[in-house]
């Protein structure tokens, strides 16, 4: 089976799981706590289906890691629920956080329903997850299920972690890359680097294929958010479906922009004068291009892809889902600009 073979099998499995795990909830006292929960997962209310589900890479990457370690995939079911479960509290969250009011072409939960309902959603998937990682014990020993269990929760505190030092640095100027690279392993490759060890923990790996490909998932999210940043100023709005003036409006601390801060440059000179408007996206994002962030930001994504890869090469992914995981890694880093 090819990628899209493998997405086209696992993806409904993936569904039917979740919302096992969601039916928790599913009392005649609760219904409406219920269908917040589902709203958000996409599966209720208005423009329902799969724009609103998102792509569920996390629990993919589980189930492909498992089968590519030499292990069925499918008792790994509620592992991959669980990680995608983490990942939808972190955006309900986020959402808050962020004040954004849509998330995937909808309103998000706290509009809907305020802000107190929203983050009470939010924990509820935080502690599914993790009733749902325990659901393991059916096909695991006990070492095993808490040893996924171990990894969740690491992944969950960096979460945190890149979380704090992304609302921190909303308001500096004065920002190393270093701090850049501290906020996106935790906001990004945790969760990644966290779903690929779960599942090739699952899959029977032994410890050493368990690191290579921990540290294929970790690099994997560096290059990822890297080629992000670059789509988030310079992309192409039809291919990423995000304006490309919201990240420098927003006055987002993204690697381009902390390249041209570190030049002191004319970029830095214009960024450190205020918000920047609309209208001037175009012509700021021309000049951090002309003084060398662009450049700088695609040779970063490319060397951490480079770092990647080599570490899955290291951990000699097998069979069918060894050549799938491959090209789930090109399909997240080779993204249409």
């Amino acid at each position: 089976m090819n990628l899209k073979q493998h997405f086209e099998v696992m993806l409904p499995e993936i569904e039917t799981e979740l919302q096992r795990q969601a039916a928790r909830l599913d009392a005649t006292n609760l219904r409406p706590f219920h269908e917040m929960l589902t709203y958000h997962m996409g599966w209720t209310g208005e423009g329902a289906g799969k724009e609103a589900t998102g792509k569920r890479i996390r629990p993919l990457t589980v189930l492909l890691a498992a089968a590519s370690a030499g292990g069925d995939w499918k008792p790994a079911l509620p592992a991959a629920a669980a990680v995608e479960l983490v990942h939808n509290f972190s955006l309900v969250h986020d959402d808050v956080q962020d004040n954004s009011p849509k998330r995937r072409g909808r309103p998000t939960v706290w509009t809907k329903w305020g802000v107190p309902m929203a983050i009470n959603v939010g924990d509820a998937l935080f502690v599914i997850a993790f009733q749902s990682i325990m659901d393991l014990s059916r096909a695991y020993p006990a070492e095993s299920v808490v040893r996924a269990s171990v990894i969740l929760q690491e992944a969950c505190l960096s979460l945190t972690r890149g979380q704090y030092l992304d609302m921190a640095y909303e308001k500096r100027h004065d920002l190393s890359l270093e701090d850049y690279w501290q906020m996106v392993g935790g906001k990004t490759s945790a969760l990644l680097s966290a779903c690929i060890h779960i599942g090739t923990l699952l899959g029977g790996a032994k410890d050493a294929e368990q690191e290579a490909y921990r540290q294929f998932g970790y690099h994997l999210g560096l290059a990822f958010q890297a080629q992000d940043d670059i789509l988030g100023i310079w992309g192409d709005e039809a291919v990423t479906g995000k304006s490309t003036a919201s990240d420098l409006v927003e006055g987002k601390n993204s690697l381009p922009v902390l390249f041209g801060l570190d030049r002191q440059g004319q970029f830095a000179k214009r960024w450190k004068r205020g918000p920047i408007t609309a209208s001037e996206v175009a012509e700021v994002a021309s000049l951090l291009e002309r003084e060398g962030a662009k450049t700088y930001a695609e040779e970063i994504a490319e060397r951490e892809t480079e770092i990647a890869l080599g570490f899955l090469r290291q951990a000699n992914p097998r069979g069918a889902a060894g050549e799938a995981m491959l090209d789930l890694a090109n399909m997240l880093l080779k993204r249409s600009q």
